[in-house]
């Protein structure tokens, strides 16, 4: 697998902008590209990324995307599994990570209090 990303060397990393909430995600979760980039449609690359949720935002459906993904729950609280209306579900906190090979399902998530997760998904080609 070739591992194609920019050089960057240790910087301070800007949390007040560059944030967009990614396609097909409620208002409330935004994701910032930290380095790289993943081209769904053509299925090539990767990318690192923090996604963040506010207070009480949460998903409704369970996610499966055709990417390796890795996650490392930085701060906050992110609950896996709860119902379309936000109930339910296991509760984690910081220091909490995944690694899901591709066509894992996985969520719906929410955050009671707002979390920062810190992401690596890329494509596997022999």
């Amino acid at each position: 697998m070739a591992i194609e990303k920019e050089h960057k060397e240790f910087y301070t990393v800007d949390m007040n902008s560059g944030w967009e909430t990614p396609p097909g995600y409620p208002k409330g979760i935004e994701q910032q590209i930290l380095a790289g980039t993943l081209d769904e449609a053509a299925k090539k690359g990767c990318r690192t990324r923090h996604l963040r949720f506010q207070p009480g935002v949460y998903t409704t459906a369970p996610f499966k995307h055709d990417y390796w993904e890795e996650v490392y729950l930085v701060s906050g609280d992110l609950t896996v599994g709860n119902d379309a209306n936000g109930n339910g579900g296991e509760s984690f906190g910081p220091n909490t990570y995944a690694c899901r090979p591709p066509g894992t399902p996985h969520g719906p998530f929410k955050s009671e209090t707002g979390c920062l997760l810190l992401e690596i998904h890329y494509y596997d080609h022999d």
